[in-house]
């Protein structure tokens, strides 16, 4: 695969290299800094901690308190007051939901619980597809009117919301803000397959960022991106999925079929300048499929890279500073 590569500074900065990290959603954050010793490591660490609870909080569909959590529950065409960090996810939802013609949605929750990928089962049910597969606008635009002036959001029509697609990556922009804020200036923030770069390494080399082997049993690394002031962001189909009669169902839904998506992409890795908008395009283009997918990325000029499972092994196609 491409790799992106860059000479180091003759005169690094004196610094010393540290790592701080937490537990959130299931898994953990983490910010890899080139710090000098003036830097208050425990002040930044409580920072980034609280930055990452703050999406955790307002966005997460397995907390039953979460602002989310709560849109979910508000009767249709009932105004819901909302934080300004959830309104901005939500605005950024809806533009790639237009901008890929349907293949990022965040109006699937009720079809990610029905097929046991939710909080509410750990198991597809049969009764409960059925019912999620009732028609609703093919546009979400058109079920969930945002305010954003007046700070609320209403449903103008029976939908449940989920972030999971791109909360994850605005989680990551919040922890280089964070970093940003405390006069960081090389750093490396991560959580889960999502990370973004702030600067490059304090000598002046961009950022070695592993892009992971899509296989289901072991983890190995595929090739190595490097980054200077860009997010990386992958989906994939291979790490979360249910077993269903021998059957391997991804836990990425396809709004258009209604379930989860099949199609020849292991795996999608998007650059981009902000974390969210890799997360959620790399979301998109991997329920877009081979052909969809890349032509969207070409329209949309993304860097992008397809990992395909052809019969002759896995295939590489990459656009912009990833492809060849």
């Amino acid at each position: 695969m491409p790799k992106m590569s860059s000479e180091p500074h003759e005169h690094a900065t004196a610094c010393k290299r540290i790592t701080v990290n937490g537990p959130t959603m299931g898994t953990r954050w983490s910010a890899t800094v080139d710090a000098d010793n003036t830097m208050d490591l425990a002040a930044l660490r409580q920072d980034l901690a609280a930055a990452v609870e703050q999406v955790d909080e307002q966005m997460s569909p397995w907390k039953p308190d979460s602002d989310l959590m709560r849109l979910n529950r508000a009767p249709v065409d009932e105004w819901v007051d909302l934080p300004a960090e959830i309104l901005e996810v939500l605005d950024g939802a809806l533009d790639v939901h237009r901008l890929s013609a349907g293949a990022f949605d965040p109006c699937v929750g009720a079809l990610v619980n029905a097929w046991g990928f939710g909080a509410v089962r750990d198991a597809p049910d049969a009764q409960a597809i059925r019912a999620a597969r009732q028609p609703w606008p093919r546009r979400a635009e058109a079920g969930l009117e945002l305010d954003r002036c007046a700070g609320r959001v209403r449903k103008r029509v029976p939908l449940q919301i989920d972030l999971c697609g791109i909360a994850k990556g605005y989680a990551v922009d919040r922890m280089a803000t964070v970093l940003q804020q405390h006069g960081v200036r090389h750093a490396l923030a991560a959580l889960d397959g999502e990370l973004r770069a702030v600067g490059t390494q304090a000598s002046g080399v961009p950022w070695a960022v592993a892009l992971e082997h899509p296989e289901v049993e072991r983890r190995a690394v595929h090739g190595v991106i490097e980054l200077e002031d860009l997010a990386v962001a992958t989906s994939g189909d291979y790490r979360r999925y249910l077993e269903v009669g021998g059957t391997r169902l991804a836990h990425t839904m396809d709004p258009r079929d209604c379930a989860p998506v099949r199609n020849s992409v292991a795996s999608v890795t998007v650059l981009a300048r902000s974390c969210m908008h890799a997360d959620a395009w790399a979301t998109a283009l991997l329920v877009a499929g081979p052909d969809e997918g890349l032509a969207m990325a070409q329209r949309m000029r993304l860097d992008v890279l397809f990992l395909l499972r052809r019969a002759e092994g896995l295939v590489e196609l990459g656009l912009g500073r990833l492809g060849r």
